[in-house]
């Protein structure tokens, strides 16, 4: 993985201004659900993904760093973590993390990058 977990890596695919909402997501053992919301700010880019009734409709944040490969044709992102991985990620709220600048904190430890 990249040393910057909330950069889109240049090998990924991603182009500035590229709308991910309603891609699939696939883990590296099999699609986890759509993206709900996507952050193509500097230092802080992420996608927030609707796991839908795979987990009970639970929301999870990914850092951009997770993602290998889009494929804009399939309108699919594949990301390097595994379908429990991500299950077991902290939860998004927006409501709950919003006007909260280190909110990224809790989900950089969780994806193994310890000081953001």
């Amino acid at each position: 993985m990249s040393a910057d977990i909330w950069a889109y890596q240049s090998t990924s695919g991603y182009q500035t201004g590229i709308d991910l909402i309603g891609f699939k997501v696939e883990a590296t053992d099999g699609s986890i659900g759509k993206i709900d919301k996507h952050s193509e700010d500097v230092g802080a880019a992420y996608l927030v993904v609707d796991t839908g009734v795979w987990i009970f409709v639970k929301h999870v944040l990914l850092p951009a760093g997770t993602i290998n490969r889009i494929d804009l044709a399939a309108e699919k992102v594949y990301v390097d973590r595994t379908k429990d991985e991500i299950k077991d990620a902290p939860e998004w709220d927006e409501g709950k993390y919003a006007g909260d600048p280190g909110f990224l904190e809790q989900f950089g430890r969780y994806y193994g990058q310890g000081q953001i």
